[in-house]
């Protein structure tokens, strides 16, 4: 992965900083292993609404701040019109739980290296 620069990277380590959530639990996504499960939750249990909504604003921070701040050629490019952020976050889960290797990258750069290689630019 590149270097996004400082600004970039701090505001990239907020991101992944534990929330709070709903009775007192804390949701993390250190390794990319760790946001594939907070994205594969299901609403129906416990804390789940709040895993996935966790989840998607992880994703929506990272992608805004990789868009926007990255140097030199985008990290990757998205059709028109693009995909719902479930549908990127449920091929994200499947791209992690296919190879282990994909779990233990940090998390932004598991999403971004998963981006990359779903949303090529061409």
């Amino acid at each position: 992965m590149k270097h996004l620069g400082p600004a970039v990277a701090l505001t990239i380590a907020l991101l992944a900083l534990p929330a709070t959530a709903q009775k007192g639990a804390v949701l993390q996504a250190r390794t990319a292993g760790d946001l594939a499960e907070l994205c594969a939750a299901n609403p129906k249990e416990a804390l789940g609404d709040a895993k996935i909504n966790f989840c998607h604003g992880f994703a929506q921070g990272a992608i805004s701040v990789a868009l926007r701040h990255g140097e030199g050629k985008k990290p990757f490019c998205f059709p028109s019109p693009p995909p719902t952020r479930t549908v990127t976050m449920n091929e994200f889960v499947g791209w992690v739980r296919s190879m282990p290797d994909h779990r233990t990258p940090p998390a932004v750069d598991g999403l971004l290296q998963f981006l990359g290689e779903r949303y090529p630019c061409k």
